[in-house]
């Protein structure tokens, strides 16, 4: 079954102007996903959407099949999401360790020695971190939580190249190795390229592109 669906969504602003137009689409466990789009096509607005940040205008968002105001989008956002930020929403006192360990549900050491950090580094505060090992630990944050999703806006939009390249990596590895679904919002190339799943945002409609 689909962990995520759209369903004929749309979407409009207050002063009633479209930004997504009768979407529908279905995203998998297993794979990444990103979204592309020129600044002000609706990806963020989508991806809020998709959280339970937001609801349509029109339409409905589903989760394994039921629509996800039936349980609230407080149900959705804490068991079913998990998202990841490019300015990392960390707490600025706490380590790693201590920022992984609020919504862990696994241990959050092997996760952060995985994603590249050393035990040390696992143990300092995470301002005292490199950009590209502050957004590791927002990684791990969603990797050690029981969500199937991960909901990204974009990650690597603060990182150089190399960094980029390697956290691409490391989400493609999130949705092929530890199952989840993952959704990217991203300007980037390198994210699109690796992604299993390019979808576009072209004038309010969402489109598949061809890979």
């Amino acid at each position: 079954m689909f962990t995520l669906e759209l369903k004929n969504v749309s979407y409009a602003y207050e002063k009633g102007k479209a930004v997504l137009q009768n979407i529908s689409g279905s995203l998998e466990t297993g794979k990444m996903y990103a979204i592309l789009g020129p600044s002000g096509s609706g990806k963020t607005t989508l991806l809020s959407l998709l959280g339970g940040l937001d609801v349509p205008t029109q339409g409905s968002v589903l989760f394994d099949g039921g629509d996800i105001t039936a349980k609230g989008l407080e149900h959705h956002r804490k068991n079913h999401i998990s998202l990841i930020f490019q300015s990392y929403n960390l707490i600025d006192y706490m380590t790693p360790l201590e920022n992984v360990r609020l919504t862990a549900k696994l241990d959050a050491a092997p996760i952060l020695e995985r994603l590249g950090l050393t035990k040390d580094e696992a143990q300092r505060n995470v301002l005292k971190l490199s950009g590209g090992q502050q957004q590791r630990v927002a990684i791990a944050r969603a990797l050690a939580s029981n969500a199937p999703v991960i909901l990204a806006d974009e990650p690597t939009g603060n990182l150089d190249a190399d960094t980029a390249e390697e956290i691409t990596a490391i989400l493609k590895e999130s949705a092929h190795g530890f199952g989840k679904c993952v959704v990217v919002v991203t300007h980037s190339g390198v994210v699109a390229n690796q992604a299993d799943v390019v979808l576009e945002i072209k004038r309010g409609h969402l489109k598949e592109r061809d890979m």
